[in-house]
């Protein structure tokens, strides 16, 4: 049995292994091409000019996200690859007269399945994370700035008495806030004072905000028996040097904007969508990405459910390249759905987790259904 293992585990990843690498390689190229544009630009950071040599680096460090992506299709189509091979050749047959049945069969298959389940995620709640923020850095550099979409970050955090609304337009590569607004209303909802400053900075437990505008609204609190107001509201405005502002949000709290969701890791997903709920906003498309993100490294088992059926189909020459395609095919297929299933669960209202979760079921329905009647029936 060992050297049976032993044969199927080292073809099997030297076949993924190859897969993988002619993906990165197409990815790597897209993602240089896309850098081009950036090449030979001054950004108005002295003489500082984006080179080919940051362009490499920056698609370099973009390589662990596209492997997070790619290794359940990979896991696929390396495996249907040898399993189809070993077919051809008839050495499954002999294989299977050696006294490999099905479910042994699966459980090799399975335990090879398991340690891509592992490696892809090390890979997308480790490794990708720290990459990806390490290459926002890095274009930073040479941009002055890390844009957190049009609008800039919104965040929203309760204290003692106040609500606060912050946006936060820019983030420099040394944590440094830009173009920062903060607006508190009371209880009732109604406004109290607004905050904006062009550069605040973490501080522990609070921020602090260079050469401050702030403005408090003094609203009136009594009507007369006519219903008006029996004063007018006032607005006093003042310019503060250094403001100090308690808050709880964290510099994690905004850099998490500069990661899309499914970018960042799980831990920071999950704590990010407590602080959500803590302060009463949706975290509806946080959700789906935490289950995901639980969810996809699981469906290299499935991939590798679906490549064994392949190895009891009866091949003729040059039929080994029709097979592997559909492999493909079918990889792409789960990517596309995954994908597609996350933004019907966000805009359908959906439980997150069966967002995230149907379309593995499926592919498991399937490798299952594909399992019993090519192997066990037949």
């Amino acid at each position: 049995m060992k050297t049976i293992r032993r044969l199927i585990y080292g073809e099997t990843l030297a076949s993924i292994a190859l897969v993988t690498l002619g993906f990165l390689a197409l990815f790597f190229f897209f993602d240089l091409v896309d850098e081009l544009q950036y090449l030979g630009k001054n950004t108005g950071l002295g003489d500082s000019v984006y080179q080919i040599k940051h362009a490499l680096l920056y698609v370099t460090l973009l390589v662990p996200n596209h492997i997070y992506e790619l290794l359940p299709i990979s896991v696929l189509i390396g495996t249907i690859f040898v399993m189809a091979r070993l077919a051809q050749s008839s050495e499954y047959t002999i294989l299977r007269t050696s006294g490999l049945g099905p479910w042994r069969a699966l459980k090799l298959l399975l335990a090879l399945g398991a340690f891509f389940v592992a490696l892809s995620f090390a890979v997308g709640d480790y490794v990708a994370p720290m990459s990806e923020r390490a290459a926002q850095l890095l274009k930073a550099r040479y941009q002055n700035k890390i844009t957190i979409g049009q609008t800039g970050a919104w965040l929203k955090e309760k204290q003692a008495q106040s609500n606060f609304v912050v946006n936060v337009k820019e983030l420099s590569p040394d944590n440094e806030m830009r173009g920062v607004q903060i607006y508190e209303f009371n209880s009732k909802g109604l406004i109290v004072s607004t905050t904006e400053a062009p550069v605040a900075v973490f501080a522990g437990s609070a921020w602090l905000l260079s050469h401050a505008k702030r403005a408090e609204f003094e609203l009136p609190d009594a009507q007369d028996s006519r219903g008006a107001a029996s004063q007018q509201a006032k607005i006093s405005r003042i310019n503060v040097e250094s403001l100090r502002w308690p808050t709880d949000i964290s510099t994690e709290m905004v850099s998490v904007a500069l990661l899309k969701p499914e970018r960042m890791a799980t831990i920071d997903l999950f704590n990010y969508i407590r602080h959500l709920d803590a302060n009463g906003q949706t975290a509806q498309r946080y959700e789906i990405e935490f289950w995901k993100k639980v969810f996809y490294p699981l469906s290299c088992l499935v991939m590798v459910m679906l490549a064994l059926p392949f190895a009891y189909l009866h091949f003729r020459s040059g039929s080994i390249t029709a097979y592997v395609f559909a492999g493909v095919m079918i990889g792409i297929s789960f990517f596309l759905l995954n994908n597609v299933f996350g933004y019907i669960g966000n805009l359908r209202n959906w439980q997150p987790w069966l967002a995230a979760a149907t379309p593995g079921m499926l592919y498991m329905a399937v490798s299952l259904g594909a399992f019993g009647w090519l192997v066990l029936r037949r």
